[in-house]
């Protein structure tokens, strides 16, 4: 069993370095059969037809490239636009049993008749990225993809209600990308300097706690907890009013969260949306609010702050858990039309203003009026390589078939189906522990994040709860289950949660395997239990 020393040592590091150590640790538990790592966010599912739409529409690109061009063997053209619409429509015909064929014919009409596309211009965009012939154009993002996934973000990130203007997208190559872009192009642009200070909404992503000390920004955080209980003394991992209220100070030049959180997976309250909205109404109209909302998707009702904040809001969507795509890289940046980032470049100093026109006027007769999203673009690919900017097309296809695979399901069927696989692992696990299942309609429950000290206390009482703090580190919970069942979890405290909780992924084991880790963790507190008995 490792020490206290060695778990001190790793407990300073980020858990997803302590999780290699452990997971060294399950490897070397010769009595466990298999190592169960509840510690990865990447989902065991993935989302079957819309992968099956974009191999069978990859048929039909090849199709149209002979087409085109077939004078040599193994060489192809671009597919041609002009009366491609009617060429799918008989190859879909020819081919109504193969699996995908039923969602490219409804994803057609779908965009024909609700977003007033073009046909052939639509299928030629799909046919030709698919084959990926081309660079990006626009490079910001394909024309009928952006108008999709736009569809799609109004669906699931604003419970359907559209904002009074659309916003401007730009696919990237996941979230992470998307965060680094954002936090790159905010400091050039003097959105964001170094030093300023920015607010981190907690528990979090480890990463989104690091990246604001990095030496190239060096940003000053202040930390709003989620400190909520109810009535029975258990985390809700919602936010009370006074620790919203640190955002009212000017001072405070950005807000950082993600929504559903990380590792708590719990929605913002409607009343803390209400909260900020209004601080920014009053008292600090120029915050800047970047909202990760990968797991919004898996919440009936889900609104984001974009939604409910859109001029002060840069959101991000990831299709990576949703959709079981975390290999494709498939995200999105949101910035409404209307914002107040616009604003913050004219009113910037003459001597910043004279340095980004000469950053920018390579790309533009008038580089001081391009937008803030435009801005995103360019720097992504350090301003001299803009004309080569953009996510790939058959990443941008494959994104736009899953939006399309959503908007189409009226029923939520693949919803209903992904939240009942997550409910039922959920039940086992809370089965294995011996503790009632937890009804909030608010939370994701793709994690959930187990305060130990705090059940420790409610079931035996402070002294006993005294005594762990007092002998053991907070870490030796996730030690002990690696070395005993060889399950590997992750550390709450490494979150900027409570330092003796845990995280456990829903997302990626069978649901026999949480039964048997709620099973483990009840040991292991039992186990503390026989031990302070002794003493």
């Amino acid at each position: 069993m490792a020490d206290r020393a060695t778990e001190k040592k790793w407990e300073a590091l980020s858990p997803f370095e302590l999780k290699n150590e452990l997971i060294d640790l399950a490897k070397d538990n010769k009595a466990a059969h298999t190592m169960l790592n509840a510690g990865r966010g990447n989902p065991n599912w993935i989302a079957t037809e819309p992968r099956e739409a974009f191999f069978l529409l990859g048929s039909f690109g090849l199709a149209e490239s002979r087409r085109t061009w077939s004078e040599f063997e193994g060489l192809g053209g671009m597919p041609a636009q002009e009366g491609i619409a009617g060429r799918f429509g008989a190859f879909l015909d020819d081919n109504r049993d193969r699996p995908g064929a039923e969602l490219l014919r409804k994803s057609v009409e779908y965009g024909t008749s609700t977003l007033g596309f073009d046909a052939d211009a639509f299928v030629w965009e799909l046919a030709d990225a698919i084959i990926g012939d081309h660079y990006p154009e626009p490079d910001r993002m394909l024309h009928h993809a952006e108008r999709i996934v736009h569809a799609y973000l109004v669906q699931e990130m604003c419970a359907g209600q559209a904002p009074a203007k659309p916003y401007d997208l730009f696919a990237v190559e996941g979230g992470t990308a998307a965060m680094c872009y954002i936090f790159d192009t905010c400091v050039i642009n003097g959105i964001l300097r170094p030093e300023d200070t920015i607010a981190i909404m907690t528990p979090i992503f480890t990463p989104y706690l690091e990246i604001p000390h990095l030496e190239r920004y060096q940003f000053k955080t202040v930390e709003i907890s989620a400190t909520k209980m109810n009535k029975d003394g258990l985390h809700t991992w919602q936010y009370d009013q006074a620790e919203l209220d640190k955002l009212a100070d000017p001072n405070v030049k950005a807000l950082f969260l993600v929504n559903p959180s990380n590792p708590p997976s719990v929605m913002l309250a409607q009343e803390s949306l209400d909260h900020i909205e209004n601080i920014i109404a009053t008292s600090n109209p120029d915050l800047t609010i970047i909202t990760d909302d990968v797991y919004g998707t898996f919440v009936n009702g889900f609104r984001s702050l974009m939604s409910t904040a859109p001029r002060n809001t840069i959101g991000v969507y990831s299709f990576s858990k949703y959709f079981g795509c975390t290999g494709w890289r498939l995200g999105v940046i949101a910035v409404n039309q209307d914002n107040i980032f616009e604003g913050k470049l004219a009113g910037l100093p003459q001597s910043d203003k004279d340095r980004l026109s000469d950053r920018y006027s390579t790309i533009s007769l008038d580089p001081a009026g391009i937008k803030f999203v435009d801005r995103l673009v360019a720097d992504s690919r350090q301003v001299a390589l803009n004309h080569t900017a953009g996510l790939s097309l058959p990443q941008q296809v494959q994104m736009s078939l899953f939006s399309l695979a959503a908007l189409l399901d009226t029923d939520d069927t693949y919803k209903k189906t992904c939240q009942a696989v997550i409910a039922r692992r959920l039940k086992a696990l809370t089965e294995g522990m011996g503790v009632p299942l937890p009804d909030d309609p608010l939370a994701a429950r793709y994690y959930v994040e187990l305060d130990i000290l705090n059940y420790v206390e409610k079931t035996w009482g402070k002294e006993f709860a005294g005594w762990l703090e007092q002998n053991f580190e907070p870490v030796d919970p996730v030690f002990r289950l690696a070395e005993k069942g060889s399950v590997v979890l992750l550390n709450g405290g490494g979150f900027d949660g409570p330092e003796w909780s845990v995280r456990v992924s829903l997302a990626n084991l069978a649901q026999d395997d949480y039964a048997q880790i709620g099973t483990w963790l009840r040991e292991v507190v039992e186990g503390y239990k026989a031990e302070f008995d002794k003493s």
